[in-house]
């Protein structure tokens, strides 16, 4: 037996009910371990990142399994998972409410990308605002962000932006 690798299965698919059990049905055939995942549906599609282990002689059965499953009208990518280090350095929540205009999440993402803070996980979504009938954009995410950046430096940076975008962010240290 050889050693087991790690993959990383990206999907997509008009939604219906049965398109997770015939992903997981697929890799369990192949002798794949469903290890960890993220599933939504939007916009009435059925779009999902999952982490798969399998033998790694096992790699090419399940990579044919998951192709046959096009004809299906899934959209697949499979990638082996990068052998690299576990990140280091403190972890944020942010969460961010405000009215809804075209770049805010370029911006917030701009912001982090140039202090080097990594976007480990995100929500976003639209809702409609209480009193005022329009629409507000909401994100919530988990980054982390490198050695030596100050909480104070992060909070101060997103504040300037919250100010800029007519935003409210809040920050949280978590780790």
């Amino acid at each position: 037996m050889t050693m087991p690798k790690t993959l990383i299965l990206t999907f997509i698919a008009d939604d219906r009910p049965g398109l997770v059990e015939r992903i997981s049905q697929t890799v369990a055939d192949a002798g794949g371990n469903w290890l960890d995942s993220r599933m939504a549906h939007l916009a009435a599609k059925f779009a999902g990142i999952a982490e798969v282990e399998i033998d790694e002689s096992k790699i090419t059965g399940l990579e044919s399994s998951l192709r046959a499953l096009d004809a299906e009208g899934f959209h697949l990518v499979v990638e082996a998972a990068a052998d690299i280090a576990a990140p280091t350095g403190p972890v944020f929540e942010i969460e961010l409410l405000g009215p809804d205009h075209p770049g805010i999440l370029r911006d917030i993402s701009h912001c982090l990308a140039e202090r080097g803070i990594s976007v480990e996980d995100m929500e976003t979504d639209i809702r409609e605002a209480p009193h005022s009938g329009g629409t507000l954009f909401h994100a919530h995410a988990r980054v982390r962000a490198p050695k030596g950046l100050s909480d104070d430096d992060l909070r101060n940076s997103l504040e300037i932006l919250a100010g800029a975008l007519m935003v409210d962010i809040t920050v949280g240290k978590i780790l």
